[in-house]
C-alpha cells in the first residue's frame, strides 16, 4: 500500500464524518456518503456508495461505478425533483436473483461537468474553430463557455481510477477484477462512460451509454464534427468484443431525438470491431422517452439486467 494511497484513506475518513449536503433516503440498502473525496486530479466532490439489503462483508460484489451521483436514489434532493430509483430497481432484480448483487458508487457532478465529462481524445482532434467554441480566450470571463478551464475527462477518469477505485475496493468487499466492474451514465454522463471502458479496458469490462449525448454541444447540423470525431476516436481505440459489453440507448422526442442518426452510426462502428448485438451490445429505442431521469429510471431494468449479468 502506497504512501498516497494511505494518505487518501486518512483523508476520506476524517471527511467522511463532515455532512454538507443532506444523505438521500432509500427504501432498499444504505447509502454512506463520502463528503468533499479529496484529489489530485479533479476538484473535490461528494460520492455516494450504496450497499444493497443484507450487504455482508464474508461475500464479495460487483461495483458499478454511476456519475451524477446525486440524482440516483431520491427526488426530494434533486433539482428538477426527479430520480433513477437506483435503489428500487437493483433490490428487485437482486432479490429476483436476476443479476449478480452488487454495490453502486455515486458520483457527483462538478460544475465543469461537460469539461469532466467530454472524451478528451475527442475533442483534442476538433478543428481549431470548433474548439474554439467550448472553450474561447475570454472563457474565464464568460457564462457560457463549457470548458473555461480546459477539457478534464483524462484527469476525471485517473481521479476514478487511480483514487476512488482503489478506496472503494479497500474499503468494502468488492470483486476488483474487470469482469465485475462496470460504469453507467446518461447524456454527458454517457459519453464519459464510454470513454472510460476505451481508455481503461483493463478496469471496466461492461459500460451503459444512455441517451448518449453525440452531438456534444446543446445544437446539432450536418456542420457540426463531434459526433465523428467520436466515431473516429472509438473506432481507433476500440476494447476487444471477447472481453467487453456495452449497452446504447435512446429515446424518440426532446434532445434524445437528435441522438438516433449518430447512435445508428455507432452501431455500425461496434460492429465492424466485432461486437454482435445481443451478445456483447445491447442498442434499445424507447419510443416516446425524453431526456429525463423520469424515463431513465423506467427502463433501468433492462439496463442494469444487461450489465450485471
Amino acid at each position: 500500500m502506497t504512501l498516497k494511497y494511505i494518505l487518501v484513506i486518512v483523508s476520506v475518513l476524517v471527511l467522511s464524518h463532515i455532512t454538507i449536503a443532506q444523505l438521500p433516503n432509500t427504501e432498499f440498502g444504505l447509502v454512506e456518503r463520502i463528503s468533499d473525496f479529496p484529489s489530485d486530479y479533479v476538484t473535490a466532490r461528494h460520492v455516494d456508495i450504496w450497499t444493497p439489503e443484507n450487504y455482508d462483508k464474508s461475500k464479495k460484489y460487483a461495483v458499478l461505478y454511476m456519475h451524477d451521483g446525486q440524482m440516483l436514489f431520491d427526488s426530494t434532493n434533486t433539482w428538477n425533483k426527479q430520480e433513477w430509483k437506483v435503489d428500487e430497481t437493483l433490490n428487485q432484480l437482486i432479490e429476483g436473483k436476476l443479476i449478480k448483487p452488487c454495490i453502486v458508487v455515486g458520483i457527483h457532478n462538478s460544475k465543469e461537468r461537460h469539461a469532466d465529462y467530454f472524451p478528451q481524445k475527442a475533442f483534442e482532434i476538433l478543428p481549431p474553430h470548433i474548439k474554439e467554441t467550448y472553450m474561447p480566450e475570454d472563457s474565464l470571463q464568460r457564462k457560457d463557455a463549457l470548458f473555461p478551464n480546459g477539457p478534464k475527462a483524462d484527469n476525471y477518469l485517473k481521479f476514478i481510477v487511480k483514487e476512488l477505485k482503489p478506496y472503494i475496493d479497500g474499503a468494502f468487499s468488492t470483486l476488483s477484477d474487470s469482469t465485475n466492474t462496470y460504469i453507467a451514465g446518461s447524456s454527458m454522463g454517457g459519453l464519459i462512460s464510454m470513454y472510460a471502458m476505451f481508455e481503461y479496458p483493463e478496469t471496466f469490462g461492461a459500460a451503459a451509454c444512455i441517451s448518449t449525448h453525440w452531438i456534444g454541444g446543446m445544437t446539432d447540423d450536418s456542420e457540426n464534427p463531434v459526433p465523428a470525431a467520436f466515431q473516429h476516436y472509438m473506432n481507433k481505440n476500440m476494447p476487444s468484443p471477447s472481453t467487453h459489453r456495452i449497452y446504447f440507448d435512446h429515446g424518440t422526442i426532446g434532445l434524445d431525438a437528435k441522438y438516433k442518426v449518430h447512435q445508428l452510426n455507432i452501431n455500425d462502428t461496434m460492429r465492424d470491431a466485432g461486437y454482435e448485438d445481443g451478445i456483447n451490445m445491447s442498442t434499445q429505442v424507447f419510443e416516446g422517452h425524453d431526456h429525463k431521469e423520469r424515463f431513465w429510471a423506467e427502463r433501468l431494468d433492462r439496463i442494469f439486467t444487461f450489465l450485471l449479468q
